[in-house]
C-alpha cells in the first residue's frame, strides 16, 4: 500500500511518496496492481462554494489517468464532485457516529451496504458534540479526540481528519477491489 501526496503526511502509517498524485500516477502507476485515488475535494465542497474559495478541481484529470493507466480504479470525493454513476458510503453504514458521506466512482461494480434512515441528530459544526448526537467532522469542528474515536484514526490531527475518509470505508472498498484483482 502505498500513499500520494503533495504535501508531506507524517502521521502515514504505510509507505509515502510525497509529490503531484497525477506525476506519480504517471510514472510508475503501471507498477500498482489498483488504485484508490482522493482528489482534492475542496473545489466541490458545500462549505467552500458557500466561501466562494478557488480550489483545485482534479477529478477529471485524475479518471483520465486512471483510465490511461487500465487499472481497476476507486475515486473518492464528496457528494457534489463530477464523479459517474457513484456510490456512497456513509457512517451509520459501518456503525460509526457520524455520518460522513463520500461518494466513490470505480471502475468496478460496488457492493453497497444498506444504507440506514438517520435518525441520530448531528452536531453543528463548532460546536460539542453531545453523547445521543453524530459528530459532524468538517471544518472548524471541536472535540479532536472523540473525532479520532467515532473515525477509528487515533494518529490523525485534527486538520488530517476533516479531510480525512474514514478507515472502515476504504477497507469496505479495499476488499472488493483485492477481490477483482
Amino acid at each position: 500500500m502505498v500513499g500520494v501526496d503533495i504535501n508531506p503526511q507524517r502521521h502515514y502509517p504505510y509507505t509515502f511518496i510525497q509529490g503531484d498524485a497525477l506525476a506519480v500516477l504517471a510514472e510508475i502507476g503501471h507498477e500498482f496492481d489498483a488504485v484508490h485515488a482522493s482528489p482534492p475535494c475542496q473545489g466541490y465542497s458545500w462549505t467552500q462554494r458557500i466561501q466562494d474559495n478557488e480550489h483545485p478541481k482534479d477529478v477529471d484529470d485524475v479518471r483520465a489517468e486512471l483510465i490511461r493507466l487500465g487499472k481497476p480504479y476507486i475515486i473518492e470525493n464528496v457528494p457534489g464532485a463530477p464523479l459517474k454513476d457513484p456510490v456512497t458510503l456513509c457512517g451509520a453504514m459501518f456503525g460509526l457516529r457520524t455520518y460522513r458521506h463520500r461518494e466513490f466512482e470505480s471502475s468496478i461494480k460496488l457492493e453497497v451496504p444498506e444504507h440506514p434512515e438517520h435518525v441520530a441528530r448531528q452536531n453543528k459544526m463548532g460546536r460539542v458534540c453531545q453523547p445521543h448526537e453524530f459528530m459532524h467532522i468538517v471544518g472548524n469542528f471541536i472535540g479532536a479526540e472523540l473525532a479520532r474515536e467515532i473515525m477509528e484514526c487515533p494518529w490523525m490531527s485534527r486538520r488530517e481528519l476533516r479531510e480525512a475518509i474514514p478507515p472502515a470505508y476504504t477497507r469496505y472498498l479495499g476488499r472488493q477491489l483485492i477481490g477483482h484483482v
